[in-house]
């Protein structure tokens, strides 16, 4: 069957995100893609990255008359598990202008798992459920049938409308051998317009790829609603070869490794960086870890033996009662241990934080605020606290989830449930933790450059940012301290 993918993620509907200028392919549509191919059927991509408006698939729809929309989220991208209502309605979109042309819709998405009775209200025909490959094709195979009574029942991991009624099938299983899978439907991409981004932004190209499936760990907010706790590998061998392939076609220096966790399989980290460094492969990347997880073994001497530069750290809280309550699994002093020895490789160490949890209260939010300037680690990403379907903390929240259930954009940053303190607090509170940050890592930058410590064009440009952050991070705090006081009032 002729085929064309294409996914929800729209650059220029998230203003936080184009002004970063990161953009990354859909690796996980890439995917599928490539996996429908092998088995025999045509496949084109719309890619929406840098689309100014959903309709702009009608004239890939009107050149290529396929037969099946599949609009396949990148599941390893994080932005498309925020499920934004911004990159929901232009999904809608697509699904309605594809029926225009008779096509079946199938979609394959966080978001769409969470709310299939909307999507499939608007016109999508079936969501898939899980671990998409198999499943979509399966499902193609019993739509060429169309003519011979098909049984979608049989299919596991699907969901869709039969006579007025729900039909959800059984569960996938997950692939257990990832080395199985095709290498990513990658010439369907025009690599052009990201390299260029990332060339005008940055300077350099980086390109994305995954060696892991799913997170065998169980943070109560996370939710993993396409592969679940398990947790599934690429050998060693084969990224090492993929980067090998990737590297001569596109010409990039940088690899974003986009696993939930990188490098959990015991001797992975390893047996990559001897392969890395028999290859003579130069390559910088940066990756997502925990801090316990680094700690084992000699994993951080070979992250940066192989040419790991960033390690993003779920970090979360400088509050241990925080942490337990999140059933996070970490410890405060690991953190710490983790980032000096990060730091003493030569690896830069970078934390995800967020505020809002339930019962948080100031002083776990200034435990956190002491543990970021003591560490300082080279950056931070702050989030509230986003209860999402399927998880434990959604449960305990989402009676209180009437007004909005998610966020608009990637900068949205609503707390949308009731915590300690206001949803406007909280805004407040990330913009000074940010301030605050900046302010002692740009004192940092003077000391070091009037001590002839070190020095290198980002201290200098910290250094001089100075007075600006120390500024505007007082500024904040006084307003802090304002809704801090309403919050008691409010309390007695």
């Amino acid at each position: 069957m002729k085929l064309l993918f294409t996914h929800g993620y729209f650059l220029n509907f998230d203003p936080k995100q184009l002004k970063i200028a990161m953009p990354y392919p859909p690796l996980a549509t890439l995917y599928a893609a490539a996996y429908l191919r092998e088995h025999h059927h045509q496949v084109y991509l719309h890619d929406t990255q840098f689309s100014k408006s959903a309709d702009e698939v009608e004239t890939s729809l009107q050149s290529i008359q396929p037969d099946v929309l599949v609009i396949y989220d990148d599941g390893f991208n994080y932005l498309t598990k925020m499920c934004l209502t911004n990159m929901r309605e232009a999904v809608f979109r697509m699904q309605k202008i594809a029926k225009k042309y008779n096509c079946k819709v199938i979609v394959s998405s966080s978001d769409s798992t969470d709310h299939y009775e909307e999507y499939i209200t608007q016109e999508a025909d079936f969501v898939i459920i899980g671990e998409g490959e198999q499943t979509l094709l399966d499902l193609i195979s019993e739509i060429e049938r169309d003519h011979f009574s098909p049984d979608f029942s049989k299919i596991n991991g699907l969901i869709y409308n039969e006579n007025s009624t729900y039909i959800k099938t059984q569960k996938r299983t997950v692939l257990k051998d990832l080395d199985t899978l095709p290498l990513p439907a990658w010439d369907l991409v025009d690599i052009i317009p990201y390299k260029k981004m990332w060339l005008d932004h940055h300077g350099y190209f980086s390109i994305n790829m995954a060696t892991t499936r799913g997170c065998p760990y169980k943070c109560n907010w996370c939710a993993k609603p396409i592969y679940g706790n398990r947790y599934n590998s690429h050998s060693p061998e084969r990224i090492v070869n993929n980067i090998e392939f990737l590297k001569e076609k596109f010409g990039f220096t940088h690899i974003w490794f986009a696993d939930d966790i990188f490098g959990l399989k015991p001797n992975w980290v390893k047996l990559f960086s001897e392969l890395v460094q028999e290859k003579k492969i130069r390559i910088r990347y940066k990756i997502q870890s925990r801090a316990d997880l680094l700690l084992e073994d000699d994993n951080i001497k070979n992250l940066a033996s192989s040419g790991c530069e960033i390690v993003w750290m779920g970090a979360e809280s400088g509050s241990q009662k925080i942490l337990d309550a999140m059933e996070k699994g970490t410890k405060i002093e690991q953190i710490y241990k983790a980032t000096t020895l990060l730091k003493a490789n030569g690896v830069k160490p970078a934390f995800f934080l967020q505020f809002g949890y339930l019962d948080e209260k100031i002083e776990d939010i200034n435990q956190t605020i002491k543990m970021v300037n003591e560490l300082l680690p080279y950056d931070i990403g702050i989030s509230v606290s986003y209860p999402l379907p399927g998880t434990s903390f959604y449960d305990k929240v989402k009676l209180e989830l009437t007004a909005k259930s998610n966020w608009t954009d990637s900068n949205d940053l609503d707390l949308m449930f009731k915590s300690t303190y206001s949803p406007n607090f909280y805004k407040h509170l990330c913009k000074y933790v940010h301030k605050s940050y900046r302010t002692n890592q740009s004192l940092k930058s003077f000391k070091n450059l009037l001590f002839f410590q070190s020095f290198d064009r980002i201290a200098f440009k910290r250094m001089l940012s100075l007075p600006f952050y120390y500024i505007a991070s007082i500024n904040e705090k006084r307003m802090l301290n304002s809704l801090e006081m309403v919050a008691k009032k409010m309390l007695h």
